[in-house]
């Protein structure tokens, strides 16, 4: 049975800060330096903080899209922030062991689902070719360059990906 999809809140942050994680010492071993990951400590308590803030109307406030094993595991999530005339992608992550499974297509499809007539944005770090890759086979096309800034205090080139 795949993953079912829900919208998450406050409850669900310890699952999304161990899966986030997770997901980034998969993902960016060897892109990021470990000390930059080892900062992700106080990922739970961002979460709390992230998931019971009042953001006011409904237009302003972020969406976290869940997808569940049918045992109620977390397998992956997508979280989307308003930014003014844009929605931000701010982050899509896969349990480590889901990866390449389809769970991430169905979660980016849901997020651009939520917004169809808004530009959906997001960033990915410039040498992360596997997450690029993805993007572009699901339509995604580079809009701008930017900075990733780590709280060790590493940066690393990133690329802006849109739809819209």
């Amino acid at each position: 049975m795949p993953a079912a999809l829900r919208e998450g809140g406050a409850p669900d942050a310890a699952a999304v800060a161990a899966l986030l994680t997770a997901s980034r010492r998969s993902a960016y071993a060897g892109l990021v330096p470990d000390a930059a990951l080892a900062a992700d400590s106080s990922q739970q308590m961002l979460w709390e903080l992230r998931l019971s803030a009042d953001y006011g109307p409904p237009a302003d406030t972020p969406t976290l899209l869940l997808a569940e094993d049918p045992d109620g595991t977390l397998a992956g999530f997508a979280h989307l922030v308003p930014d003014g005339p844009v929605v931000r992608l701010e982050h899509l992550h896969v349990r480590p062991d889901r990866t390449g499974q389809g769970l991430g297509a169905r979660l980016l499809h849901a997020a651009l689902a939520r917004h169809p007539d808004r530009p959906v944005r997001l960033d990915v770090l410039a040498a992360n070719r596997r997450a690029i890759a993805f993007y572009e086979r699901h339509g995604g096309r580079r809009t701008g360059r930017g900075t990733a800034h780590f709280p060790d205090g590493t940066v690393l080139p990133e690329y802006e990906y849109g739809w819209r």
